[in-house]
């Protein structure tokens, strides 16, 4: 047609560009998703780890502390013994120093076996000189009958004879006052003299007998 004037549009636009355009779109969105992701699960370990060495370090603090403490209570116990160990060789050497052998005299007592009498007190006296008198408690008179030996006293005497006097003083099963004294004669020689005093009741030989032990 003749005199109209035609129009041209130019090229057209390839749909494949548009395509990689929303490939580079989504692309982006999606790297930015994976940061975002990143960046959260990186917090969160952050935190975790965070909140682990807070537990922790109490914890290692407390075992360090409770090692601390059974370190500290060996050292006390090995002190404790030392320090015993330290007395008992004090004691001795204390003895050696003021009961030469020589001079040295040691008295105990101790109950007969099966003996049942309860055992209030005993008085000794060495030479005319009283030189123990000792009351007994329930516990005591426990493990006299059970056994044990009470050491009454330790002392100094020169060699030679001594007159020793021995008084009980108890009661018997059926609640009956007990008295009783006997005197013996006992020899000092060069060496340490250790004597030993047997207490029984009324119904045996003898209440009160002395031998060296």
């Amino acid at each position: 047609m003749a005199g109209l004037e035609r129009i041209s549009f130019g090229p057209p636009v390839e749909t494949a560009g548009f395509d990689g355009v929303r490939r580079e779109v989504r692309l982006a969105r999606q790297r930015r998703r994976h940061a975002s992701v990143r960046a959260v699960v990186l917090g969160v370990t952050l935190l975790l780890a965070l909140l682990f060495l807070l537990g922790a370090t109490p914890s290692r603090a407390e075992g360090t502390e409770r090692q601390q403490m059974k370190g500290l209570d060996e050292q006390v116990q090995e002190i404790k013994s030392d320090v015993l160990s330290i007395d008992a060789e004090l004691r001795r050497l204390e003895e050696k120093l003021l009961y030469p052998s020589i001079t040295h005299v040691a008295l105990f007592v101790a109950l007969a076996k099966g003996e049942s009498m309860r055992l209030d007190a005993v008085q000794v006296q060495l030479d005319g000189k009283l030189v123990a008198h000792y009351i007994y408690s329930f516990k005591e008179i426990e493990a006299l009958q059970k056994g044990g030996v009470q050491r009454l006293y330790t002392g100094n005497i020169p060699t030679g004879a001594h007159q020793l006097e021995v008084s009980v003083m108890g009661k018997l099963e059926g609640g009956k006052e007990y008295a009783q004294t006997e005197s013996f004669t006992i020899d000092k020689g060069v060496e340490p003299k250790l004597v030993g005093i047997t207490l029984s009741g009324p119904g045996s030989a003898r209440a009160i007998t002395v031998g060296d032990w």
